[in-house]
């Protein structure tokens, strides 16, 4: 009698970011499910300390859709990895929405760290690079926090810092459009924060290849393209300049709501989001005097399904 292996089964992730709510399925290499709502579970934290009654909703909707898919599929729970990044990390309820998401997906979820957060980011983005292209420097700005990674055939380190587009525009963003001191605040206080990158990660640097993942710099190529709707395959690897950055910025952040939701590639959920995240972006490129990044729809996502594969402690 010959015992099926885990190698034989299907794997799934579940990344519960600030922003969005995705899911990964997987059997070996081959991708079975990709899906992502656009939840914004942290819409609303910083001014109230703890996640809100409609974000939260928003994700178990989600949660609940994604476990019907996981049956569908017949993924074991404990092949399962569900994770939640920086909003769970900071709200006072984050406990007790841990607990509801692992209740309804059927596996548990965990809360990632910072550091945990850049690694497994890290992880995803840079497995299909060649290595020789390597050391990597790898930014994923979020919904709550920025991380950036280093590495080159393994990960290095990381550091996380609180500048998010959701958390950008909660604290900076009142006017439609966005007057010019609100766009000021939002590019001096992100650009504040990178300070800590050089002092606790210098290798930041000195990076041969910087990668850019998330919905931020993917809405950025999105838009840079001008594609009509989401092409993962057009999105993946595009090299994004910093002047096609500044450009996409500036015109997103003098349009009104209205204007800007009819610029091809941006989703309607980032349209409100989207003027604080690319504020990060481009204070990060022009901090560390970047030319340009290699966009990468393989991101943190990918990580955690690898840690399944791989049998990666939680």
């Amino acid at each position: 009698m010959t015992d099926t292996t885990t190698t034989d089964l299907p794997y799934a992730a579940i990344d519960c970011g600030s922003h969005s709510t995705r899911l990964l399925i997987m059997h070996g290499d081959t991708t079975l499910v990709r899906e992502v709502e656009l939840t914004k579970l942290g819409k609303g934290l910083d001014a109230a300390g703890e996640l809100q009654p409609e974000a939260l909703e928003r994700v178990y909707t989600a949660l609940r859709r994604y476990r019907s898919l996981l049956d569908d599929h017949q993924v074991d729970p404990a092949r399962v990895r569900v994770a939640a990044t920086a909003a769970a990390r900071d709200a006072s309820n984050g406990p007790e929405f841990i607990a509801a998401a692992s209740a309804i997906v059927g596996s548990p979820a965990h809360v990632l760290s910072g550091v945990e957060e850049g690694e497994l980011t890290f992880l995803g983005a840079t497995r299909e690079l060649n290595p020789a292209d390597g050391p990597f420097l790898v930014i994923d700005i979020g919904g709550a926090s920025t991380e950036f990674s280093c590495g080159g055939d393994s990960f290095d380190d990381a550091i996380s810092l609180d500048i998010g587009s959701v958390r950008l525009t909660d604290m900076y963003i009142e006017t439609d459009p966005p007057k010019a001191e609100e766009l000021s605040n939002c590019v001096t206080y992100a650009a504040a924060w990178l300070d800590d990158v050089d002092r606790e990660l210098p290798q930041a640097h000195h990076a041969t290849t910087v990668v850019g993942v998330a919905g931020t710099i993917s809405t950025a190529v999105a838009v840079e393209i001008g594609i009509p709707e989401y092409d993962r395959d057009l999105i993946h690897h595009f090299t994004l300049t910093r002047e096609a950055a500044e450009d996409v910025f500036r015109t997103l952040a003098t349009e009104n709501r209205q204007d800007r939701a009819c610029n091809p590639g941006l989703p309607m959920g980032r349209v409100d989001t989207i003027v604080g995240g690319m504020a990060i972006l481009v204070s990060i490129m022009r901090h560390l005097g970047l030319d340009s990044l290699l966009a990468s729809e393989s991101d943190i996502l990918d990580g955690l399904a690898r840690s399944v594969q791989q049998n990666r402690p939680t």
